[in-house]
């Protein structure tokens, strides 16, 4: 099993900036990819950025030139940064890895609420 934990939400200004974090711990394993998915209320769960094993990066366009992934040498932790933060932004942000084997893992999420 793979646990994930997320941080770094909360409430943002418009404009602002935010770096959301994912925590990766429990069995040794080989990942293949992580990212990061959000939701917002009623909707359906959107892909936000992703990065692969070989530091392969992709982002969804609404992030796009806002958004920036990375991660540590060991794929431990995630993260996300966005700029330039806007209300369309809102929603709870879900970490989410992949394994080399094909098994998927989702953390619990962080809300994030962007508002003046």
């Amino acid at each position: 099993q793979v646990q994930l934990a997320e941080s770094g939400g909360g409430l943002v200004q418009p404009g602002g900036s935010l770096r959301l974090s994912c925590a990766r711990s429990g069995d040794t394993v080989t990942l293949s990819t992580m990212g990061w998915y959000r939701q917002v209320p009623g909707k359906q769960r959107e892909w936000v950025a992703s990065i692969t094993n070989s530091r392969s990066r992709a982002y969804a366009d609404s992030v796009k030139g806002r958004a920036t992934i990375s991660t540590d040498n060991g794929m431990n932790t995630v993260f996300l940064q966005i700029n330039s933060l806007n209300s369309e932004d809102t929603a709870v942000y879900y970490c989410t890895t992949m394994t080399s084997a094909g098994r998927t893992y989702w953390g619990q999420g962080t809300r994030v609420t962007v508002s003046s």
